[in-house]
């Protein structure tokens, strides 16, 4: 739906400046394939089904996106850094994902589309990286952060676009070409971007990206892994040792409750798709709810910055952990006590709560206290394991939600989901003192 970062199978989230924002001329050949990725997350899913696969199928298949992510981070990662190129990359990345939109059409079998969805993953997250680079790289510092939130506008707005597109095709049209214009739209920002995008004169390494907090923001919302370099056994325990040490312990607290959300996000997420069509909601209507909670999500993201600076990132995200467990929870009784079309209705006011506006608070939040544990001398471990331990938990929650939701129904999952959230809002309750434990990167 859309919590899928980056091509995520749960879409993605977009902070943005409260103050009036400016763009350069390149960020629209950006607009096209956001418009494009919007509602890939869903429509994969609903592709699944309509073959006859099961959750247990949607739920693998995200599994394996999920999976592809992680080396696709790395891999594109290094290639940036040892090329130094950013246009090629990018269009390179655009021409394929149009390609791999194409073949979907050619998938009459759920592995395929599985396969597909999964080399999707793997293009998409190639321009993630050169992307942020290029911001930084073509704009003068004291407008970075106007910069990136002009972007994220610009995103956001396209995603929203792709929404509305696939309410209206798959009201006139069959849905299994929605791609045929999604890979057109791709190839128009391929060709946008050979236009529009110029090879920078200065030349950043990605670790600039760690030295400020809008493009730290903006690459985690893109893929929501960050591998300055591949971590070790010894990195994790590093990290995790400080569990014995009372000063020390609120990296390890805090990295165990993004674990735990990450983890019913993963749960959550995967099932949410195929429990509106197990109710007979119409594809038209599943698009409308992605479409309520991304513009729900645009405008929290409005205000979770200022909000979680005031009332402090833990406090934030404490607040938005129980606002988005109760929804969770809600949900898990509603798809119980009101069957078939009826379950519609609580969807639309607790999804857009859960994924919309406790998902900016929370994200906003816990990247604020990320970004605050970076000490410069463990920069690329701890992102690395940051990064690992995102993956890990979204892939283990796919993979549980397609199970339980086959075997024990949509509610157990939903239920899950939301003491998992518990968990986190708990462990989260216990960094009460993470400000003044934690070491900025440096100052902005």
């Amino acid at each position: 739906m859309t919590e899928s970062p980056r091509i995520d199978p749960q879409p993605r989230d977009q902070p943005m400046d409260s103050k009036k924002v400016r763009h350069v001329a390149w960020f629209n050949a950006v607009l096209p394939i956001n418009i494009a990725l919007g509602p890939v997350g869903t429509l994969i899913q609903l592709y699944i089904l309509n073959l006859h696969g099961t959750v247990i199928d949607v739920g693998l298949a995200i599994t394996l996106c999920n999976a592809v992510s992680i080396p696709a981070a790395i891999v594109w990662g290094f290639v940036t850094d040892r090329f130094h190129k950013r246009r090629p990359i990018i269009i390179a990345s655009y021409l394929v994902t149009a390609g791999i939109l194409i073949s979907f059409i050619f998938a009459k079998a759920v592995y395929g589309v599985s396969f597909l969805y999964a080399l999707l993953s793997f293009a998409t997250a190639a321009s993630a990286t050169p992307l942020n680079l290029l911001i930084m790289e073509t704009e003068p510092k004291q407008k970075w952060a106007t910069a990136f939130a002009s972007f994220s506008m610009i995103s956001s707005i396209g995603q929203t676009v792709g929404l509305l597109l696939s309410m209206a095709w798959s009201f006139f049209l069959p849905l299994d070409y929605l791609v045929v214009p999604l890979a057109i739209l791709s190839v128009l920002s391929a060709g946008l971007s050979v236009l529009m995008i110029k090879e920078p004169s200065i030349i950043f390494e990605r670790q600039i990206i760690t030295m400020n907090k809008p493009s730290f923001f903006q690459r985690l919302q893109t893929v929501p892994y960050l591998f300055l370099r591949i971590p070790r056994l010894n990195d994790f325990r590093r990290v995790f040792r400080t569990l014995k040490y009372d000063l020390t312990r609120q990296i390890s607290l805090l990295y165990f409750s993004i674990f735990a959300f990450y983890l019913a996000s993963g749960i959550f997420n995967t099932s949410i798709v195929p429990s509106l069509q197990a109710n007979h909601v119409s594809s038209l209507l599943i698009f409308l709810v992605s479409t309520v909670g991304m513009l729900v999500q645009i405008i929290s993201f409005r205000y979770a910055g200022p909000y979680s600076e005031k009332k402090s990132p833990v406090n934030a995200a404490i607040w938005s952990l129980a606002l988005r467990a109760a929804g969770y929870g809600l949900l898990g009784a509603s798809v119980y006590l009101l069957p078939g079309i009826w379950f519609l209705a609580p969807v639309l006011i607790l999804y857009p709560l859960a994924a919309g506006l406790a998902f900016s608070i929370y994200y906003t939040a816990s990247t604020m206290m990320v970004f605050n544990t970076l000490a410069d001398r463990n920069q690329g471990s701890s992102l690395g394991v940051f990064s690992a331990l995102v993956g890990i938990a979204t892939m283990a929650g796919s993979l549980i939600s397609g199970f339980t939701s086959f075997y024990l129904g949509f509610y157990t999952t939903f239920i899950i989901a939301a003491i998992c959230l518990i968990f986190s809002a708990w462990l989260t309750s216990t960094l009460t003192h993470h400000q003044q434990h934690a070491k900025p990167i440096s100052s902005e």
